[in-house]
């Protein structure tokens, strides 16, 4: 029965973590018991490496400042306007088009910035397409602002699925969100995939008379493997917009640092840029963190050793293999997503635990009959996990 202090919607939010919360208390309880050096925990994209070096010259020159005025004061909503000037030379080569600083919003996060659009451009009703599986967090982005999320299904190999998408666009549909890399499959969408998109997109807008928005969330751009390329959407598309944040591949998730960035050729950008910045005052962020805005002046286009995760992208991918796992090589970011042996992937992941490994159910990120495994973690880890997957495995044969 409810108290009654808290809104019903957040009570049924709350509920629906259910499973997710059990996870975390499964791993705080296994560590407590075994030791955190007996637990091989996966649950987590928490960058364990260590930022680059320049982050720590960083903080040392700023250490220097803390005693001048306005040291860490307000500045433009938008940012600072030496690093946004800063950025716009750095995306521009990442692009390859031309973007300006008034093109670009600091944010708190990726997150900042995925909620600093929705409350700018969706009305009440508008739907938010998204490619399943999905990072959970985007229902409760888009119900942030009266939106629907609806989730498409992907391909077999989690590659887009066209036809499925156009089927899906109503006159309701607002934007199109997608995630390459990928969490969880680690897919990468190819410049094929995505110009087909822009054309069914282009189509759908003039059809019911507004733009559909094309957003690409990059968190892990940085991290791809095998000479894959991520191709870049502010060329292809008018209404696209990249959201990204510095905390993968800087190892700085706890700054809460990230952008905006809106497609130099938008139709009355200024506009949208307004509303962009607009939202980040009333949502409360007022601007993206000054201790992360500082550190990017010395450690913008720096990142963590990308070899590293290479090495560990093979490790388990060799054990999983060994084992008899499922799976698609993961093409960019540090996940894998087995098929759960047996099918039901909460079950399996009980099972994983009972051999000391954590995992997360697909059916958290809409998906069940899969798991995911966060690879950002030490190599040492990653070996002794070997035999628990095996193990787990065997028991379900």
């Amino acid at each position: 029965m409810s108290s009654g202090v808290l809104s019903r919607e957040f009570e049924g939010y709350i509920g629906q973590s259910s499973m997710i919360r059990a996870m975390f208390e499964t791993g705080i309880k296994l560590k407590k018991e075994h030791g955190e050096d007996k637990v091989c925990d996966f649950s987590l994209g928490n960058p364990d490496l260590p930022p680059p070096r320049e982050v720590k010259q960083a903080m040392l020159e700023l250490a220097e400042e803390a005693d001048k005025p306005f040291a860490f004061g307000y500045m433009p909503n938008a940012g600072f306007p030496w690093l946004l000037e800063m950025m716009a030379d750095e995306y521009s080569r990442e692009q390859g088009t031309k973007i300006s600083a008034g093109d670009i919003l600091l944010t708190g996060g990726a997150a900042g910035a995925i909620n600093c659009l929705f409350r700018a451009v969706l009305e009440r009703g508008d739907e938010v397409i998204g490619m399943r599986p999905y990072f959970v967090d985007y229902i409760n982005y888009a119900a942030n602002f009266g939106g629907v999320f609806k989730p498409v299904d992907t391909s077999a190999d989690f590659s887009l699925n066209l036809a499925a998408i156009e089927a899906a666009i109503t006159a309701q549909t607002r934007v199109v969100l997608i995630n390459s890399p990928h969490n969880p499959t680690g897919q990468i969408y190819s410049k094929e995939e995505l110009e087909g998109l822009v054309a069914i997109l282009r189509k759908k807008s003039a059809e019911h008379g507004r733009p559909i928005f094309l957003a690409s969330d990059e968190p892990y751009r940085f991290l791809t493997f095998d000479g894959a390329v991520v191709p870049a959407v502010l060329p292809m598309y008018e209404y696209a917009i990249v959201l990204g944040s510095f905390a993968k591949n800087m190892s700085l998730p706890g700054e809460r640092l990230g952008y905006l960035i809106a497609s130099p050729n938008m139709p009355d950008k200024a506009s949208f840029m307004g509303g962009v910045v607009m939202a980040s005052r009333i949502l409360g962020f007022l601007n993206a963190p000054v201790v992360g805005q500082k550190i990017l002046k010395h450690a913008l286009g720096k990142g963590v050793d990308l070899e590293i995760y290479a090495r560990r992208r093979q490790m388990l991918g060799q054990i999983l293999s060994d084992a008899g796992y499922e799976f698609t090589m993961p093409r960019g970011a540090f996940y894998f997503f087995p098929k759960a042996p047996g099918g039901d992937d909460l079950a399996f992941n009980q099972i994983l635990a009972k051999q000391l490994i954590l995992g997360v159910p697909g059916t958290g990120f809409g998906m069940p009959g899969y798991f995911r495994l966060a690879f950002c973690v030490d190599e040492k880890v990653i070996a002794r996990s070997a035999d628990g997957f095996k193990r787990a495995i065997d028991s379900v044969k």
